[in-house]
Order: structure tokens, then sequence, then C-alpha cells
């Protein structure tokens, strides 16, 4: 069900009555304002551009709140690991916001692009949650991630730990560790590509591209400071 928020504004306008002085409108011992609090500042992220033949996706890693994961998947981009991969898989969902479910692509255990996998990052510690857009990483048992990854197309909370659950796999959840800044579009038109009913294994069955879109490169944004 789709989630709705309602906002509520309150204005209180303070006026002196008409034709008072601004020192009779004035309270006798005004205390002093209080100094305004300076914003939290928000996490440090790092955009990452993924080029597919179907067009571009910019995401945000989180370096901050999810270091171990998102320092992973800038490796594979800095060393061109993921370049000439694919998305392979796109799961969908007929339930929650529409429109709802995955794709996933990455290295698909390819000897020659993995590297060594990596701990766990639950969302209970890092809290990035998998919301609309998130990135993150397809793994077997938790600490066995590498190089392969999925893009929600909708809020999957299902996939977030659970730490009071008595499954260590629900307890563990999935690692999330970024969201897509730009490009939904194209997630989407993968997401909707044919389907090859025969091909997956399991409860991927069914599941898997007829055609795999092909990962043309992953790098990251440079940001250019005007002089």
């Amino acid at each position: 069900m789709t989630n709705r928020f309602a906002a509520l504004a309150a204005i209180l306008l303070f006026a002196a009555p008409a034709g008072a002085s601004a020192q009779e409108a004035a309270p006798a011992h005004a205390a002093p304002a209080a100094p305004a609090e300076e914003p939290e500042a928000a996490p440090e992220t790092t955009e990452v551009a993924i080029l597919t033949d179907r067009g571009l996706i910019v995401v945000a890693l989180e370096t901050e709140r999810a270091p171990i994961t998102a320092k992973n998947f800038l490796r594979y981009a800095d060393e061109g690991r993921l370049d000439g991969t694919v998305f392979y898989r796109a799961m969908k969902l007929d339930w929650g916001e529409q429109p709802n479910g995955l794709v996933q692509g990455g290295a698909r255990w390819d000897p020659a692009r993995i590297l060594p996998s990596i701990p766990h990052e639950p969302t209970s510690e890092t809290g990035v949650l998998h919301t609309r857009g998130a990135i993150s990483m397809a793994r077997g048992e938790p600490g066995t991630a590498n190089a392969d990854f999925s893009i929600l197309l909708g809020p999957l909370e299902g996939l977030d730990a659970d730490p009071t659950s008595d499954n260590p796999d629900l307890r563990a959840g999935y690692a999330a560790f970024g969201h897509v800044v730009s490009g939904m579009d194209t997630v989407r038109a993968i997401w909707n590509e044919p389907i090859d009913p025969e091909e997956g294994e399991g409860l991927m069955k069914g599941q898997m591209l007829a055609d795999p879109v092909k990962i043309n490169s992953v790098r990251r944004v440079v940001q250019i400071e005007a002089p």
C-alpha cells in the first residue's frame, strides 16, 4: 500500500495593536533570543555513474554510513571490474508501491572480476534502508557479497535487517549502501525488458532477462568546483 504523508504548518503572527509604537509592543524584559541550531550535516556520499545500453544511472554511495560496502563498490568501479558486465535479472512484484521489485546486475561470480567477499553491514547498524531507488548488495550467506548488486523499483522493507527475527537470514537482511539520484527511468526500462520464463534456478526462475542489458562502464562522478 502506498504510504501517504500529511504535513500541517502552523503560522503564529505576532503584531502590535494599531497605532502602538515598537516600544509599547515589546515586552519590558524580553529574553535574549536563543542561538539558532546549526542543521545537522548530511552523511558523506560519493556519486557513481552506471552507463548501460538503456541509459545512465547515477547512485550516491553511503561512504560514511555504510563504509565497507560503499568502498567495496568504489573499488570495483575504480578498477573497471564492472565494465562489460550486465543487468541480468528483473524481479517483478504485484504488491506494494508500483512498479515494484528490483533489477540485479554485476560480475556473476566471474573469477577474473571478483574480489574477496566483504563483511556484512546490516541496515540495523547503517540506517541505510531499502527504499525506492536503493542500491543493495546481492549475496548468498551474510558476508559473501562481492560484485553483484540490486536496485529497487519500490520500497522493500522485508530486505532490511530484523534483529528480533529467529531466522538468521532475516535477522541479517541485505546490505543497502546508497540510492539512485538520477536515472530511475533507466532502471525501469531495464526492469521492463522481456523475461525468459525458462531461465534461472529456484526462486529466480522466470526472473532472468531474455537479453541481458550491458553495463558499459561504472565510474565515479567527478565534481568540478567553480574557481
